[in-house]
């Protein structure tokens, strides 16, 4: 097991450029930093540190390691804070935290005052599930899940997806838009990593191959503006376009036949007590919808 103490020492060594700097930033002799470091050193079994006359350096093992020694040390001071401060962190991909998510954080946070301090961390699907995976946050919702070991996974809701167009565009009067005429036209894509191309490969089978990207931007937010630019059409998330559909700024169409659906996801880690903020506030959200 890697000691947090040395793992502490060499991040200072490397970040100051030596070890009478580190030693500085951490209060403590330099000879014991040095120490720190040998036998963070030892027990990995190579050098980490490349000393010279500009200061310290990072070898190529300490260049790997450094990611993941930033890591530990962050998760360990984020289990003090926990422990001493009562809260509860949400991870949740953006389309999820932008236009799904903010009534019921509000709405748990008055139901369960006892949680404590509510965070929500707003990113990307593949960085929310390493955040995850790291314990920066205590749960997420993603709209996708790779299965991952440690962690389980229960369907927050079904999200249907929609076909948006500008209100002068000729599907504008239409009532559905058929499967056919989506996979021949190329369509604006958004932020990557969304699930929409499993769920597409999963509806259509191998005749998803044939649908065409004319352009791929990098928030729905994007797309919003560049479909009511007239610049293409788009496949989002029914949640994400309502208020521009109420208000004219676009139309939003189904595909006829079957519904369209994203299931959306909430992660928690396994064994997570039944009182703990996160498995509440799970809970919670499955009791909503």
């Amino acid at each position: 097991m890697l000691n947090l103490l040395h793992l502490q020492a060499f991040v200072a060594v490397i970040d100051e450029g030596g070890f009478r700097e580190a030693a500085r930033r951490l209060a403590c002799a330099q000879p014991t930093v040095s120490q720190h470091v040998r036998k963070l050193e030892a027990a990995l079994g190579v050098p980490l540190v490349r000393r010279g006359s500009g200061g310290c350096a990072p070898t190529p093992h300490g260049e790997r390691l450094l990611p993941f020694a930033r890591s530990l040390l962050g998760t360990a001071e984020r289990a003090c804070v926990a422990v001493r401060e009562p809260g509860l962190v949400v991870g949740a991909s953006s389309n999820i935290a932008t236009y799904l998510l903010q009534p019921h954080l509000r709405a748990f946070a008055a139901r369960h005052p006892a949680a404590g301090r509510l965070r929500l961390m707003v990113d990307g699907n593949p960085a929310i599930a390493e955040r995850l995976t790291r314990g920066e946050v205590d749960v997420a919702l993603m709209e996708w899940w790779d299965g991952r070991p440690g962690f389980t996974a229960r369907t927050w809701r079904q999200e249907a997806l929609v076909v948006i167009v500008p209100p002068d565009h000729a599907w504008a009067a239409r009532s559905g838009i058929t499967r056919a005429t989506l996979l021949a036209t190329p369509l604006i894509g958004g932020e990557p990593g969304t699930g929409t191309a499993t769920l597409l490969t999963r509806t259509f089978g191998a005749a998803a191959r044939d649908l065409q990207v004319a352009m791929t931007l990098g928030s729905t937010e994007a797309v919003k503006r560049a479909v009511m630019a007239g610049l293409g059409v788009s496949l989002v998330m029914a949640g994400a376009v309502e208020q521009e559909t109420r208000h004219g700024l676009l139309r939003a169409l189904p595909l006829e036949g079957e519904a369209l659906s994203k299931p959306l996801h909430i992660l928690l880690p396994e064994a997570m007590p039944a009182t703990a903020p996160a498995t509440l506030f799970a809970d919670f959200l499955l009791a909503q919808d």
